[in-house]
């Protein structure tokens, strides 16, 4: 199969229709004669015309290459611009979007790991990227506003509801503007404000820019966390340190191999990571790199790629991968495109020891073809559940994948 996702989306179309005819007229019998007894029209469930699981993927997922014992399979698809994800108390999973401005929400009803019902929450927003849920509440960053949607799970399916304007006062640059947002131990929630260009002095305009900001849950008592941070698009925390990791965008248009994305960690708040004087720790910028030496700052925690535009990052908790994959934290490369020959589409692993970084290696990739140099996915955000396996969301693909391992089977002589 090509890795066209146009090709893609449009054959699923064609199912999509030919599913929707069958089942309309089918419906159109049954409704003219099913009535509830007392004469009135029954009122119907909330089950979708076409079953969503029932409409096959066509994604090509045998292309993709993981470790012996895994096994990766489709969630969700059809899920236009899948992003950040965040899961609800009753097992709903929330998805953003960047460029296509709605927020989704997918449902399991039937415990299968296959989706079976797709609502859209909200839409018209500007670039609902960043979401995050707490106390039964949804939380969603735009570029310059904070929403929040209470009591979220038990009002789908149901108008919008109206969510409550936690601020609206952020930047409202769309370069590097689409946000990802969490919770911290501390029950502060973290924004990121990504610089308005490849590279400027944006803190000279706002002090805002190239940072990480955090907050009170509704929105007050605002501060920076992090300077010099150039674009994240996720960050966590390790399980036993409590320490802040996140990913950072490289610099574009210094070459195919300089500089290096980065994994950094932040050990005290306030610290300055180098942008837009200093790169990967050690490269010094060809515009700004005079005003400051690349000694001021701290340097990362792993040097990453170049161009790789590593986003989500995340450490292993739970109790179904081998356990060794808890010294790992798993990073979500979305792929190139300042580049000659394409690199990323795929999820790396950084493996600490001793809370150092001793290894940078690859645990999934295939979604880039390279002798073709087409990608059918690019991964964005990743979500371990309760069973811990792990969800990757694909705003190339459309899709949310869920990758599970079972040991492999001892011979027996």
């Amino acid at each position: 199969m090509s890795g066209s996702i146009s090709t893609i989306k449009n054959s699923r179309n064609q199912i999509y229709l030919r599913c929707f005819f069958a089942l309309s007229l089918s419906i159109f019998f049954y409704s003219c004669k099913e009535r509830s007894t007392d004469g009135v029209e029954s009122k119907p469930d909330d089950t979708p015309l076409v079953a969503y699981d029932e409409v096959p993927s066509l994604l090509p997922i045998e292309r993709l290459k993981l470790p012996e014992g895994f096994k990766i399979e489709v969630y969700a698809d059809s899920i236009e611009g899948a992003r950040s994800m965040a899961m609800g108390d009753n097992g709903t999973l929330f998805v953003g979007t960047r460029n296509e401005n709605k927020v989704y929400a997918i449902q399991d009803r039937d415990k299968d790991f296959r989706a079976d019902k797709v609502v859209v929450v909200d839409t018209g927003l500007y670039a609902p990227n960043g979401i995050a849920y707490k106390n039964g509440a949804l939380y969603v960053a735009e570029v310059n506003r904070l929403l929040r949607y209470d009591s979220i799970e038990s009002r789908l399916g149901q108008f919008p509801p109206a969510p409550e304007v936690l601020y609206d006062d952020y930047p409202d640059a769309f370069h590097h503007g689409w946000k990802y947002i969490a919770f911290g131990p501390d029950d502060k929630l973290y924004v990121p404000v990504g610089a308005p260009c490849n590279i400027c002095d944006s803190t000279a305009k706002d002090e805002r820019f190239a940072t990480i900001t955090r907050m009170d849950s509704n929105g007050k008592n605002r501060e920076i966390y992090a300077n010099g941070v150039r674009n994240s698009v996720g960050f966590t925390w390790h399980p036993k340190t409590k320490e802040f990791y996140f990913t950072d965008n490289g610099r574009d248009m210094l070459g195919d191999d300089t500089p290096p994305c980065e994994l950094n960690r932040v050990t005290e708040a306030g610290q300055h990571f180098g942008y837009p004087f200093c790169h990967g720790g050690t490269v010094k910028d060809p515009e700004f790199g005079d005003q400051r030496p690349c000694s001021d700052f701290k340097g990362p925690f792993q040097a990453l790629g170049a161009h790789v535009a590593p986003l989500a990052v995340k450490f292993y908790t739970g109790g179904m991968f081998p356990e060794k994959y808890k010294d790992y934290a798993f990073i979500a490369e979305h792929g190139s495109w300042n580049r000659s020959k394409k690199v990323g589409y795929k999820i790396s692993l950084v493996q600490l020891v001793d809370n150092k970084a001793v290894a940078y290696e690859t645990f999934l990739d295939g979604w880039l073809d390279e002798s073709e140099q087409e990608a059918f996915g690019r991964p964005v955000d990743l979500l371990f559940l309760e069973d811990g396996s792990l969800l990757i969301s694909d705003d190339h693909g459309d899709a949310i994948y869920r990758v599970t391992y079972t040991a492999p089977a001892v011979a027996v002589r």
